[in-house]
């Protein structure tokens, strides 16, 4: 009844609270970070396939069709790339860099108390 309350990171990983659990956290800190950068990374990737696949659909049309489809404005064009690739390759770049951070203590010489303390800044 009066046991602590577990502390969750925003990751949905549980923190250690022993030096012994520092390493397998770490990795799937690492694990984590890795998963969800390749998931933005896909999600950037179709978004540029299906733009493409509608230009070459665009220039594939008659002229007359081509008049009556119209086509998005080119300030609709760049607010959709900022939606949909810049900001989302932000995000990855800072999760990229959180991995590293993750990955140089993980590989740093100190011990797991020294790496249980740094933990604490990391999450």
């Amino acid at each position: 009844m009066t046991d602590p309350i577990p502390t969750m990171s925003a990751f949905g990983l549980k923190a250690p609270n022993k030096p012994a659990d520092v390493v397998p956290f770490l990795d799937a800190y690492i694990a984590k970070k890795e998963a969800e950068i390749a998931e933005i990374e896909e999600m950037v990737e179709r978004y540029e396939k299906r733009r493409l696949k509608e230009e070459r659909a665009y220039q594939a049309m008659s002229s007359f069709r081509r008049l009556l489809s119209g086509r998005k404005p080119a300030h609709h064009l760049a607010v959709e790339y900022i939606h949909y690739v810049k900001k989302p390759m932000e995000k990855a770049r800072k999760l990229r860099i959180e991995a590293e951070r993750a990955r140089h203590l993980l590989d740093s010489p100190d011990s797991s108390v020294e790496k249980l303390s740094a933990l604490e800044t990391l999450t």
